[in-house]
């Protein structure tokens, strides 16, 4: 079966590639670094030729409200149009889970934006949406810092590896479309700033945290539902002290 993966050389698309060839399906990587982009929608006719499933990780390389909403309704609108002149079966998109609750962000608005165009469509879908990454918890300690003091909030999270989000969209893209939304997430629910001591404490980060029932995340404030999944979400095994067994420990400098 031919799978395409817009988004495919990026972490998770990379991965979703690689387990679905293993699989034995004819996976291909499509991203501007190949000839494919969804906002001009050059290379979209040829790389969907007799596709029967599209996975879309693609992620707005700006996080400015403006211009992710340019983004997530370009590049979907392109690639929902190609995909109906293609008879792609079954499109796939990668979410967030929150996105819904997280609306104070015009990151966020892009994405439901995103999700809105996908079930208007006319083409059978699955959105999947995960909980943040383990890969990012180091990027929420330096947006989070200021002169060298992190400040996080104890809201819950609930995250995962990228590997796993990656196992679950295999998984989709060889299921029949849910035509809906499901959720995925990690096997552990703690306070944010306890995933993040952890991680400091691996890189050898010195770096202090001090904690803010109303610090931000992200610019927004959140709760213990804000980034944790409902019921009836699957739950993938990677734990956070396996993942960092396998990641490499490095000297970690901050201004």
């Amino acid at each position: 079966m031919k799978i395409v993966a817009i988004g495919g050389t990026g972490l998770v698309g990379s991965q979703v590639v690689a387990r679905l060839s293993r699989a034995g399906h004819e996976a291909i990587a499509a991203s501007p670094a190949n000839g494919v982009n969804t906002i001009t929608g050059e290379g979209l006719a040829r790389v969907l030729n007799n596709a029967a499933v599209v996975i879309d990780v693609a992620n707005s390389p700006s996080f400015e409200d403006a211009a992710a909403m340019e983004f997530f309704e370009t590049s979907g609108s392109n690639l929902l149009a190609a995909e109906q002149a293609a008879g792609v079966r079954h499109h796939i998109a990668l979410s967030v889970v929150g996105t819904q609750r997280l609306q104070s962000s015009g990151y966020f608005r892009a994405k439901l934006a995103q999700e809105g165009l996908i079930m208007r469509s006319h083409i059978p879908y699955t959105i999947v949406r995960a909980t943040q990454f383990f890969e990012f918890v180091g990027g929420i300690a330096d947006f989070s810092t200021r002169d060298h003091v992190v400040h996080l909030t104890t809201a819950a999270m609930q995250p995962m590896a990228s590997a796993d989000v990656a196992e679950a969209l295999a998984d989709t893209a060889l299921d029949a479309p849910l035509n809906g939304i499901t959720e995925i997430a990690g096997p552990e629910c703690a306070p944010l700033d306890e995933f993040v001591a952890t991680w400091l404490g691996h890189v050898d980060d010195g770096r202090k945290i001090v904690v803010e029932d109303d610090a931000p995340y992200f610019g927004m404030s959140i709760d213990d539902d804000s980034l944790t999944p409902g019921p009836g979400a699957r739950i993938m095994p990677i734990r956070f002290d396996q993942w960092l067994a396998t990641s490499v420990a490095r000297p970690h400098t901050h201004s």
